[in-house]
């Protein structure tokens, strides 16, 4: 047998020409980066799941009350508002609110309170006339309220639609948006990035159950509560309407249907079927959005009420700015193009299936091609219609005010916008904690030691289904297939795979010490890699490599001890590749732990029928991203008999959101790593106790950069009063070491023994 030496201290990686199978497997002979080979068949598996889930949404029957319940929560828009009387002129010693008037129209600056300190802000354009309608104008991200007011530069004049409705007598509020420039996303504290302004907002409000399409809903349907409040002044009360170009199309489409009050709605530049909208702009991603709600249903929960899509052109965008000399790179990549006319017609027949009252829904386009210009005069006329609205003959022809007139852009308006939505999120998150111990932690009883998973199984259900998510059960045959590939003086090493689904396998390195008994069975430890590891990285023992600097060999050395070892790969290897799984399972209300979870479930299923293996001795460690896993597949794999998170425990959700820190994902890469409301959810100190009474440890070393000592210790308290209120402190432990992001293999290996019960080598 030819054997090439790879690794110091004795291990020998053994050439795959020479495959000798473990008991019960087929030879293992997949050549290739099986790593990648893992991502690539789980994205096949999720299009496939986004297909079914499209396929299968115009078979279920639509409960409009529930189903507006859930899109509000998928959508963010939970917040209550605060309650005003009237819109407020924004005006000073310098300059008055008024922006322009004419013989038809009066535009005025005008906010309104949304939130406590978060405003709308925009213009609010009256007609000289009588007003037979109120509507709401929204113009696309990149898109000024003055521009589509016609009192500013960049808009041709026949989409001009907020001056085009005021023509027609229409009373219309138009909100300015959170744009797609980057000028603002970051913090002086910290560092500036090239996220756009959207993403800045999307990534700390996602982690704290909100959006920044949930935040613009708010703030529309606080102009539509003053609408009302208008109209009961009056025994005649006005017809409401809504109107949206591209991203404002997105969040018309979706007020109207929340809002049962809007009369008329008309879309344009926003309609698809959204089996691809993981590939748009990370602020599109919707959690579960595809299970539920496409913008097929959407339309449903509009009917029978007036719907206008009209298919136009859109600005293409290629993904985030480049990241700019003194800013960090990293935003999420994501790019929009007008969508094509079958996608677009074929999500609007899907519409019918969902209403038994035919559809007042029309659909506008140009033969088949979509409009050069929105909001078409046969769209608004449409529109207008369903406001039951005639405009005058002339309405359409108004002249756009004169250039000498054009207001200029208000510099801070944007600034005031995110920040203001910025800080909101960051109260969000200093509150978040109360949030936790009133769903969570008040409801234990401490008494049910003995019953502790049944106690706390409703949350364990709550973090599964509503946080991780859930796919069905593998429902394929194990398949186990095996070949040695590596050897040291103490244990054989075989690299084993198992089927999960179609295109999805779990597959590692099992390292079997030479020493086993005939009968014997051992504990196990399952030694998880980190973010872009493998599993021969836990397992090196080449002092020059950078695996080695980071795990230390600590599979080999577990095994060296006498422990049956596996070292499982988690698929978050490929960057963008990866990354990507996240962005293809989130509309399925789904993450890439829904994968990862079965895989260790596979990997348990098969370490059980091993005769060499003691099945009530499972034990987890795992490192970095392999520390996030070892927080959450315990929690919800109870065969796992304790976990040791290292490198990686921290105050989670303050990482995950705040704008104050260096330390925060706000400002990184992981443009994957948000996960959806839990920060009024389960924190580590709650998916700990999800672990508990099974022993639990912490590994940290004071240089680490993940975190700092004290938001680790903080959070740690509370696993720590947790144990001693169960009255089993000796079960839960910390060790902190003077070092950096690694394994540091002394208090955590004496875990080990002394929980699975295994003797430590003699010395």
């Amino acid at each position: 047998m030819r054997s090439v030496f790879l690794y110091a201290l004795g291990i020998s990686a053994l050439c795959h020409t020479a495959v000798a199978a473990l008991p019960g497997t087929r030879p293992l002979t997949v050549d290739g980066d099986l790593s990648a080979q893992m991502v690539a068949g789980i994205s096949r598996f999720l299009d496939r799941q986004i297909e079914s889930a499209v396929q299968q949404r115009p078979k279920q029957q639509l409960d409009p009350p529930l189903a507006r319940k859930q899109l509000r929560k998928a959508v963010g828009a939970v917040d209550p508002l605060l309650p005003f009387e009237g819109l407020q002129f924004i005006s000073n010693t310098t300059r008055d609110s008024l922006r322009y008037r004419d013989a038809h129209m009066e535009i005025h600056a005008v906010r309104w309170p949304v939130f406590k300190n978060v405003h709308g802000e925009g213009l609010l354009i009256t007609p000289t006339g009588s007003i037979r309608a109120r509507v709401v104008a929204i113009p696309d991200a990149d898109q000024h309220p003055e521009q589509i007011a016609g009192i500013a530069p960049g808009i041709k004049p026949e989409s001009q639609f907020g001056r085009r409705l005021a023509a027609a007598g229409c009373q219309v509020v138009i909100p300015a948006l959170i744009n797609r420039s980057d000028e603002f996303s970051g913090s002086d504290r910290v560092a500036y990035t090239n996220q756009t302004h959207r993403e800045w907002i999307y990534r700390q409000a996602f982690e704290m159950g909100r959006h920044v399409i949930g935040y613009e809903i708010r703030k529309i349907e606080a102009v539509l509560n003053w609408f009302e409040i208008e109209n009961a002044k009056s025994p005649d009360p006005l017809p409401i309407g809504l109107i949206g170009y591209h991203e404002g199309g997105l969040l018309a489409l979706h007020t109207a249907a929340l809002n049962p009050r809007v009369q008329s709605t008309l879309v344009s530049g926003y309609f698809n079927d959204r089996k691809q909208v993981w590939k748009e702009p990370i602020y599109r991603n919707i959690f579960g959005q595809l299970n539920q709600l496409g913008d097929a249903e959407l339309s449903a929960l509009i009917s029978p009420r007036s719907l206008v899509i009209e298919h136009a052109t859109i600005p293409a965008i290629t993904g985030p700015p480049a990241a700019r000399p003194g800013r960090r790179s990293g935003a999420a990549p994501g790019a929009l193009k007008t969508p094509a006319f079958a996608s677009v017609s074929s999500e609007i027949r899907k519409a019918t299936k969902h209403t038994k009252s035919p559809l007042k829904l029309f659909f506008i386009t140009a033969n088949g091609e979509p409009l050069e210009n929105f909001a078409d005069k046969q769209s608004l006329e449409l529109f207008l219609k369903g406001l039951q609205i005639t405009p005058p003959a002339d309405w359409h022809s108004t002249k756009a005010p004169a250039n000498a007139l054009h207001s200029p852009i208000p510099q801070e308006r944007q600034k005031r916008t995110v920040r203001e939505l910025e800080e909101h999120t960051q109260q969000l998150l200093r509150f978040s904690e109360y949030h936790r111990t009133e769903a969570f932690w008040k409801s234990l009883d401490y008494r049910q030691l003995d019953n502790w998973h049944t106690h706390t199984q409703p949350h364990r259900t709550r973090f599964s289904h509503e946080v991780i998510g859930e796919f069905q059960t593998p429902n394929v045959p194990l398949n186990p297939r095996s070949r040695k590939n590596l050897e040291s003086e103490k244990w054989t090493g075989y690299e084993v795979t198992l089927d999960v689904w179609k295109d999805v396998f779990a597959w590692g390195y099992l390292l079997l010490p030479k020493d086993i008994k005939p009968n014997e069975r051992r504990p196990v430890v399952v030694c998880q890699h980190g973010l872009e590891g493998l599993p021969i990285d836990t397992i090196t023992r080449n002092q020059q490599s950078r695996a080695f600097r980071a795990y230390k060999g600590f599979a080999a050395e577990l095994a060296d001890r006498g422990f049956v070892v596996f070292a499982p790969h988690n698929p978050y290897r490929g960057r963008d590749a990866f990354r990507v799984l996240q962005r293809k399972a989130n509309p399925l209300g789904k993450s890439l732990f829904s994968i990862i979870v079965p895989q260790h479930n596979r990997i348990l299923d098969w370490l059980e029928t091993q005769p060499y293996v003691d099945k009530k001795r499972i034990g987890f460690y795992g490192l970095s991203y392999g520390g996030k896993s070892a927080m959450r597949i315990p929690a919800l794999e109870p065969r796992y008999c304790l976990s040791i998170c290292s490198a990686d425990f921290n105050e989670w959700i303050r990482k995950n959101t705040t704008v104050d820190a260096r330390y925060s994902y706000i400002f990184t890469g992981e443009y994957e790593i948000f996960e959806y409301d839990l920060g009024h959810t389960f924190n580590y100190a709650e998916m700990a106790a999800l672990i508990a009474p099974r022993p639990f440890m912490v590994e940290r070393g004071h240089h680490d950069g993940v975190a700092p000592d004290e938001w680790v210790a903080y959070e740690f308290a509370k696993v720590r009063r947790l144990y001693a209120q169960l009255k089993i402190p000796e079960r839960t432990e910390i060790e902190y070491f003077n070092g950096p992001h690694t394994i540091n293999g002394q208090a955590t290996y004496d875990f080990l023994h002394h929980h699975l019960n295994w003797p430590k080598p003699k010395q």
